[in-house]
């Protein structure tokens, strides 16, 4: 009795199916989906709210990680300058491998900004702490950053040897 059922449900499941299987059509798909992404909300079903990624994110979000990748940059190249004038490295992460390779300094540095930024545009609509949203993070990560290169232009100057100014 129990192969009946199964034969049953198999031909049920077929419904839909009129010609060629639309997963076989890798390219199509994927240029569909480019243009028309699925996930632009969070899901309304209960059992899926602890974890949920979104194909579609807000476009300033896409404008404040490009900010934050663009300054990181900048503060990298401010770093170099300072560090060739004097001045001593205080972060004690990114001390381990500035004085070894300043091509091994960028690497770290974007890799460890680009991870930090893209995880935080993943989770931007969570709350970080259970009560500020991350989108709110990033904004205080892009205007960290822009504090931080204001700094390092007024440290430039005040050594009388400007890397770039």
């Amino acid at each position: 009795m129990q192969g009946k059922h199964s034969a049953d449900r198999m031909q049920h499941e077929r419904r839909g199916r009129t010609g060629a299987d639309r997963r076989g059509r890798l390219w199509w798909s994927i240029w569909y989906g480019g243009f028309n992404p699925r996930r632009r909300s969070v899901p309304r079903r209960a059992d899926e709210s602890r974890f949920h990624a979104l194909d579609w994110h807000s476009p300033h979000l896409l404008a404040v990680a490009i900010g934050i990748a663009v300054l990181s940059m900048v503060d990298g190249l401010l770093t170099l300058g300072l560090l060739q004038g004097g001045a001593q490295e205080e972060n004690p992460i990114m001390a381990a491998v500035v004085y070894r390779s300043a091509a091994v300094f960028a690497s770290v540095k974007m890799l460890l900004t680009g991870v930090g930024v893209i995880l935080m545009v993943v989770l931007a609509r969570y709350r970080f702490m259970r009560v500020l949203p991350v989108a709110w993070v990033l904004y205080g990560v892009l205007i960290a950053y822009g504090g931080l290169i204001g700094y390092e232009v007024w440290l430039q100057n005040r050594l009388a040897t400007p890397f770039f100014f």
